[in-house]
This record gives structure tokens, C-alpha cells and sequence, in this order.
């Protein structure tokens, strides 16, 4: 099997490891299989392919797709290193306002299943990163939604000791207690 499949904390959430064939020459590694994913829980159909480039101390997100347009993510650090995290924000959850928090990298190559129903973010910890991510559905502006990075509520340990950098949207997101829970899954 080209991949270790382990649910986190939250079980919906799960860390993928793939097998990585490596020598002299660089690598090879299996970054997605449909079957595999399918066998081991992930029976979602992909429709869009990301690709996002971040300067050193960047903070994206916690961003979603406000239902119908929802996305499950499958993502992966290509270049440099970041803690990534996933929100519950699912209303009837047992696990709503929790989160897991992986560190993602070039290095480890692992990468990380985001089902519909939670916020998405991470910081950058090296000088400069790469994600590449499967999203599955297509992204869709009008219900493009976020909650601020540090409400107090989650309360994520991002384990940074320097500033964020932020865009001007995330800066202005709403804690989760505030959102419109029309909105979330």
C-alpha cells in the first residue's frame, strides 16, 4: 500500500502518509489513488486542483465554503514547512469549535484530509512555503466564508512567537461564535 492512512483527534480528520521511493537520483511518491483513498474512507470526488505560495510568518485563513458549496480538502506542503489546521465547525458535531493542528512539510510529504464542514488556515514556519491542495468543489466567491484566526473560543496554539502576517480579510473575520450558522454545514 502506497499510503498509511491515521485519523486524528477529530476522525473525520485524517493525516496521510505516502511511501516515498527515494535515492541518489531524488524521489517518487504516490500523491493521490482513488481506490486507496476511497478503501481507507475518503470517498470524495476532487474537482479543483490549488496551488498557494506564502512568504515566511504568513497566517492564511481559518477559511470555508459556506454550504451548497462546501469543499472537502486534501492538502500538502510542497515547499518549506507549516503547521496546518482544521476547525470543526459541523453545528451538530460532538467535536464543534475543536481542532487539529499537523505540522506539514517538504520534508515529511505528508499530507492532510479537511472534510466539508470545517475551517481551514495555517501559518508558515520557513522562509518561504508551497501548498498544493484538491479541493471537491469548485470554488465559488459568494460563499466564500472565514472565522479570525485567534478567537478565543478555539483557542488554537499556533506555536509561533512572532507576529502574523495577514491579509486584510482575515483580519476582519468573525469569531465562530458570531458566524452565520446558515452558513455552516
Amino acid at each position: 500500500m502506497p499510503f498509511e492512512f491515521e485519523k486524528q483527534e477529530i476522525e473525520d480528520v485524517i493525516l496521510i502518509k505516502p511511501k516515498v521511493f527515494g535515492d541518489n537520483r531524488g524521489f517518487f511518491m504516490e500523491c493521490y489513488k482513488e481506490s486507496e483513498f476511497f478503501d481507507n474512507g475518503i470517498q470524495v470526488k476532487f474537482s479543483q486542483d490549488n496551488h498557494s505560495k506564502s512568504a515566511a510568518k504568513v497566517l492564511r485563513g481559518l477559511h470555508y465554503q459556506a454550504k451548497p458549496y462546501a469543499q472537502a480538502k486534501l492538502v500538502r506542503c510542497t515547499k518549506g514547512r507549516i503547521y496546518d489546521v482544521a476547525v470543526d465547525i459541523r453545528l451538530n458535531s460532538p467535536t464543534f469549535g475543536k481542532y487539529v493542528k499537523l505540522e506539514l512539510s517538504e520534508d515529511n510529504k505528508d499530507m492532510l484530509y479537511i472534510p466539508e464542514g470545517f475551517a481551514h488556515g495555517f501559518v508558515v514556519l520557513s522562509d518561504v512555503a508551497e501548498l498544493q491542495y484538491k479541493v471537491s468543489g469548485e470554488y465559488n466567491p459568494s460563499y466564500d466564508r472565514g472565522i479570525i484566526w485567534n478567537d478565543k473560543d478555539i483557542n488554537i496554539d499556533w506555536e509561533i512567537d512572532f507576529e502574523p502576517i495577514l491579509s486584510e480579510k482575515d483580519k476582519k473575520q468573525p469569531n465562530l461564535a458570531d458566524m452565520n450558522k446558515e452558513d455552516l454545514v
